[in-house]
């Protein structure tokens, strides 16, 4: 009698197999497009990262671009405005890290260290400061509104840098915050100089 069932266990068994592993690659072959398709698309991996042209920002001047779908400043500092900011000690700032996103998360609120661009294609050189450019991340830290520049032709607020309307909070010149309910500086993306006028930030 074992004989005469073990044609059909075995030709069972096969089917049962046979079964499950068309029914795991069909579930396979739907799954796949659907998980894909959840993968950035090529317009969306291309604002990552883009390419500014700084030439043409004068001297005291911001100009706002769009990056991952957030204001980006970009702020050509004076002289007289980078003095300032220089002689602010850190230990009289609300937030006292540098919030740059190409430094180590301790670093302080110096405005070398609010400057700081990464090395392209190094890991151990050390990038140069250019004082004059200031690039940040232009949502308030508070609520995520939009702060309004300060220029010589309308100040806004008393520290020269970003004022946000909505509760009040102040920047200074390198983008720290220094009066209002913003707990944070307002922060510095992963950027690079590509060359003196030219910059790639993401």
């Amino acid at each position: 009698m074992d004989h005469a069932e073990s044609p059909d266990v075995t030709r069972r068994d096969f089917l049962y197999v046979a079964t499950a592993t068309f029914g795991g690659f069909g579930a396979a072959a739907t799954l796949l497009p659907l998980i894909d398709q959840m993968n950035p698309s090529a317009d969306v991996l291309a604002l990552a990262s883009i390419d500014i042209d700084l030439a043409p920002i004068q001297p005291g001047q911001t100009v706002t671009f769009t990056w991952r779908s957030h204001p980006l400043f970009i702020r050509r500092r004076t002289p007289d405005e980078i003095a300032e900011s220089r002689a602010v000690k850190v230990e009289d700032l609300l937030d006292q890290d540098a919030r740059n996103g190409n430094l180590a998360e301790n670093a302080p609120a110096t405005d070398d260290n609010r400057l700081t661009p990464k090395v392209p294609g190094s890991a151990g050189g050390k990038p140069m400061v250019k004082p004059e450019w200031l690039v940040v991340v232009g949502v308030c830290t508070h609520l995520g509104c939009t702060p309004q520049a300060s220029t010589p032709q309308d100040k806004q607020g008393d520290y020269g840098g970003w004022l946000c309307h909505c509760h009040g909070s102040q920047y200074d010149t390198a983008g720290r915050v220094r009066v209002g309910p913003a707990p944070r500086n307002l922060d510095v993306p992963p950027y690079a100089f590509l060359t003196d006028t030219r910059i790639r930030v993401g």
